[in-house]
């Protein structure tokens, strides 16, 4: 906020946007707007009068119900000197990121909320996050059988309200079906032929649906990395669900025996892994690489001019694979960890460690992959030593 004249805090329902904004500016204060609450509304009903007297930092709630806001919030954050600053919320529907990117292209700051990560959490409470998923209520819940209820109301008030307002218009049981199919697939390579299939549509709508839950970002959509090789190389993307509670319920996974028993439990088990470095570390652009030879890699990562790759792994004492050691000759990687969900942390060569997924709990880009310092070199010269 001291930065940027807007912020735009974006993320799915529940995900804890409305409840942050509540520490910064109280919700029963004028510069709070909930656009939900018809109080608030019929104040915007003339939104610069409304606004244009406010100072400090105004909230404006669930902002995607009102499009025609954003030419005011350009006006408004031109002004100088600058009174008020502008911090809005809502869900990351299509309709909001076109809208803010046309009306407030370069004062606009985007963060994405998506619940509770294991460095908010803890290490003591990754089985629970796991099972759970972040979204606050769900993982707060007294018991199991509590938090398994309140995200299948999530799923059904999701799919009965958000999505219909993105213009997809069929009914809400064929919606389930597309989702829990994502779910099938998680962990692995998108194709539309399937879906497209069994909901009697076509690729590209079954593509543009995909897009659109990508969009709410319940759905991440994992881009395939290429480099100049003579391999071929995988050019579709891999899909995820996003929270591991969401897709719990999808596949009807109750417990935490059922999800160790469950076919889909490892590949769970990568997406919740591959999240959580995500949200810890914040790369600056992240990707997953294969090839059809066999060859893959669960992460490759770009930070500050690095090339890093992650690899997770569910078992008991991970070893070096020829898969890992393709991806570190093809990609070029300064380093290579390899997560998995013991406790000890071992080097397997000089730029692989094998590192526990608790360690996510407390991390850095330097902590994860620190920098290998250059030897001192000394060399004698005529004259007397120079290093």
């Amino acid at each position: 906020m001291k930065r940027s004249r807007v912020v735009a805090l974006i993320g799915p329902r529940q995900s804890g946007k409305t409840t942050l904004a509540r520490k910064i500016v109280a919700a029963g204060s004028v510069n709070y707007f909930d656009l939900e609450d018809p109080a608030s509304l019929a104040r915007l009903a003339q939104p610069m009068i409304a606004l244009e007297a406010l100072r400090g930092i105004v909230v404006i709630d669930e902002i995607q119900h009102r499009p025609d806001l954003f030419p005011a919030l350009r006006v408004l954050a031109d002004r100088q000197p600058l009174p008020a600053r502008f911090l809005i919320l809502g869900s990351a529907s299509p309709n909001l990121l076109r809208q803010s990117s046309e009306s407030l292209a370069g004062r606009l700051e985007t963060i994405q909320v998506a619940g509770f990560s294991l460095g908010e959490v803890g290490a003591s409470s990754l089985d629970r996050h796991w099972q759970r998923g972040g979204f606050p209520l769900s993982f707060l819940a007294r018991t199991n059988n509590d938090s398994f209820a309140w995200r299948q109301q999530l799923i059904q008030t999701f799919l009965e309200r958000d999505v219909p307002q993105l213009g997809i218009n069929i009914p809400a049981p064929a919606l389930l079906r597309f989702w829990t199919m994502i779910a099938h697939c998680h962990g692995s390579i998108w194709s539309a032929a399937d879906p497209a299939r069994s909901l009697g549509i076509g690729e590209s709508t079954v593509r543009r649906y995909l897009d659109q839950f990508t969009g709410l970002l319940v759905v991440r959509q994992l881009q395939p990395w290429h480099e100049n090789l003579s391999k071929r190389q995988v050019r579709a993307p891999k899909v995820y669900i996003r929270d591991s509670g969401l897709l719990h319920v999808l596949l009807g996974i109750r417990t935490e025996k059922d999800l160790l028993a469950h076919p889909k439990s490892g590949a769970s088990w990568e997406g919740y892994a591959v999240e959580q470095v995500l949200n810890e570390l914040a790369p600056d652009q992240a990707y997953f690489w294969a090839t059809h030879q066999g060859a893959e890699l669960d992460l490759l990562l770009f930070k500050d001019g690095r090339r890093l790759g992650v690899e997770i792994k569910r078992t008991d004492a991970p070893t070096i694979t020829p898969s890992m050691r393709s991806a570190l000759a093809d990609l070029k990687l300064e380093q290579l960890i390899v997560l998995y969900p013991g406790s000890q942390t071992y080097e397997l060569e000089s730029r692989v460690r094998v590192l526990p997924i608790s360690a996510l709990a407390s991390a850095t880009i330097e902590s994860l992959f620190p920098r290998k310092r250059r030897p001192r070199v000394t060399a004698r010269t005529g004259s007397g030593t120079a290093t």
